[in-house]
Parts: C-alpha cells; sequence; structure tokens
C-alpha cells in the first residue's frame, strides 16, 4: 500500500511553505492568486486529503456526532436519522450512524468507539435495559441525548414520545369499536417503550370497565416482521382468540397481518389490527393499517438540537440547561381496525 500524501509533500510539489499550503486550505482570500492555483494544482495531482481528526483533535472538537439506535431495518429509526443528520447538517456536522441491534454487548461497543472518535455528543436509543453502558460512557464526558426514551434516574437531556398515552389511544379505539379481548405482541419485555404501550392499554381497559385479563399478551424477542409472524401463529392458536391485536410497533403488525393473510383470516373483519410509528409502510400494506403515529423526524431533530445546543453554550459563565421533550402520539385509523363487532 502506498504511503498517504501529506501537506509537506504538497508543499514541496507547490514550491511553498507548508503554512502557505495550510492557508490555501483554510484562508484562501489570504493567498495571491496565483500561488493558490498552483498549490490547488499539486492538491488535485498528488490527491492529497486534509486529515479532519487530526485537525479536529487540534481543535479539540470534533465536527462528528454518534447516533445508535435499536434498528435500522426498522424505517421509524431511518426517520429518526434523517431528522437528526438534517439538524447537525444544518450546523456543518456529520453523523455516523451506529446499529445496536437489540444487542447490549453491540450498544457497549459501539459508545466505546464513540469514545475512541471524540465525537461532539451521542444520540442513543438504549438497548441495555440495566443502564450500566450509559454510566460507563458517562465517563468519558461526551455530551448525550437519549432518544426515544425518557431520561429516568439521569440528568441528561431526552426526546420520548408519551407511550403510556399511545397506548391508550390504540386500545381505547379497538374498545370502541366493540372489542372485548385484545392481544397485544409486545415485543422484548426489557424495552420501557413496550411496558409503556402495555401500562396504556391497561389503562384504556380499566377507563371502559375491562379488567387486565382482557389484555393477552404475546411477548417477542425482536421487533421485526419475522416475530410479528411468529405471533401471528401463536395468535391463531389461542382458545378463544381475541377478536382484535394491538402490536408494539408496525413491523410486528404487518408480520401479523402475513400471518392471517396466509391462514386465510380476513383482516379487520375476523380480526382488527392497530400498529405502532406509522412507518411507511402501514399505508402501503394490503390492508392499510391503523397506527399510533410518531413523529420520528422531529424526534431525531430536537434531539440533535439539544446536543447542539449543550456542546455550543457550555461555558465557565453559561451552563446548558438539561431538558426531558416528550411529545404526543397521534392516532391514524386506516381499514384494518374498521370493523364494528
Amino acid at each position: 500500500m502506498s504511503q498517504s500524501v501529506g501537506i509537506k509533500d504538497v508543499a514541496r510539489a507547490a514550491g511553498v511553505s507548508v503554512g502557505t499550503v495550510s492557508n490555501v486550505i483554510n484562508r484562501p482570500d489570504t493567498v495571491a492568486t496565483e500561488t493558490r492555483a498552483r498549490v490547488l494544482s499539486a492538491i488535485d495531482r498528488l490527491g492529497y486529503v486534509r486529515s479532519e481528526s487530526a485537525r479536529q483533535l487540534r481543535a479539540g472538537r470534533s465536527r462528528i456526532m454518534g447516533l445508535l439506535v435499536l434498528d435500522m431495518g426498522n424505517p421509524f429509526f431511518v426517520d429518526v436519522a434523517r431528522g437528526a443528520e438534517r439538524a447537525a447538517r444544518d450546523a456543518g456536522l456529520g453523523v455516523m450512524v451506529c446499529n445496536s441491534a437489540q444487542s447490549a454487548g453491540e450498544e457497549a461497543e459501539y459508545l466505546s468507539l464513540f469514545a475512541e472518535q471524540r465525537v461532539r455528543g451521542v444520540l442513543l436509543t438504549p438497548a441495555d435495559a440495566t443502564g450500566r453502558n450509559i454510566e460507563t460512557f458517562r465517563r468519558h464526558n461526551i455530551p448525550f441525548v437519549l432518544v426515544d426514551r425518557v431520561a429516568e434516574g439521569t440528568t441528561e437531556c431526552s426526546v420520548s414520545v408519551d407511550d403510556v398515552a399511545g397506548g391508550a389511544l390504540a386500545v381505547r379505539h379497538l374498545v370502541d369499536a366493540g372489542h372485548r379481548t385484545i392481544a397485544y405482541v409486545s415485543g422484548p419485555p426489557g424495552l420501557n417503550q413496550v411496558r409503556d404501550r402495555r401500562t396504556g392499554a391497561l389503562n384504556a381497559l380499566a377507563e371502559a370497565g375491562l379488567g387486565p385479563e382482557c389484555l393477552r399478551e404475546l411477548p417477542t424477542e425482536r421487533l421485526d416482521v419475522a416475530a410479528g409472524r411468529d405471533a401471528g401463529a401463536r395468535l391463531l392458536g389461542l382458545v378463544d382468540r381475541p377478536t382484535a391485536v394491538f402490536c408494539a410497533n408496525d413491523l410486528l403488525a404487518l408480520g401479523v397481518l402475513q400471518a392471517m393473510y396466509a391462514a386465510g383470516i380476513t383482516v379487520p373483519d375476523d380480526l382488527a389490527i392497530v400498529g405502532y410509528d406509522d412507518i411507511e409502510f402501514a399505508a402501503a400494506a394490503a390492508v392499510p393499517l391503523t397506527s399510533v403515529r410518531q413523529p420520528a423526524v422531529t424526534m431525531g431533530a430536537l434531539a440533535a438540537e439539544l446536543l447542539l445546543e449543550e456542546t455550543e453554550t457550555e461555558t465557565a459563565t453559561k451552563r446548558h440547561e438539561h431538558r426531558r421533550v416528550v411529545l404526543q402520539p397521534e392516532l391514524v385509523v386506516r381499514r384494518s381496525s374498521l370493523s364494528a363487532r
């Protein structure tokens, strides 16, 4: 492998000092036109690329923020990343996006990587329910903002959606349509979002005078379509099968929908389905999916803005005030739940 081209090589090829090359790169208006053209020609000919990481280390401030999400295969987190990237780009920063795959071990590895790279800060949707990874990362004094998670027991900023309210919206809609037994395809029980949506579902049942036994929970190890298909197969095997199902996210709901279609079960006449997130595929499903919409792009943008605010205002005379931003969900009703009992 050939040795990388350095700034000294450019200076030698252009017949100028290293300082002149640096001025052409960073302050081109201070260099004479002819000299600037000669240096730019040398840069182009040699293929020189400035070491941004070295510049950042000298300045003590990275131009990269990290984003660590649970599952980049879920369009919800793609939208979160879009919002964060947009806000970062407006501030002249880039985003390093990583996927923990809902694994506490992979989350720990990526947080270590962020610390090694000395990123400006991190936007994090935690996979480790114990909080140990966050506690370890906190020792590096790198700012972070929790995304899609309330900052319980911590002083950091967070941007989340009221998942208790979202779960209540979903089940209240089903109860109002006449359903009295509802399955909850819940995902990994260690995730706060899963527990909060279940709490909201139980609250809606209680409002209607129905007990917790009216909610039949079907936990899954993951939050993807395959797990939804598996849950759908289990649902079909239940005695006194519920007439409706509420899923902790849209990918699970799409998997349940596939399982029902394969078994000849009609949605919504035989089984009503409500998802969560309102990803783009929800409206495009064979039976358009009723879903609880989360403002994912807004969530990512707000989280990035909070992180930028913290890293730009922390001085000896001005301190950043941590905030918890809680956004409200919205029920989007489509055909998958529109059958009266």
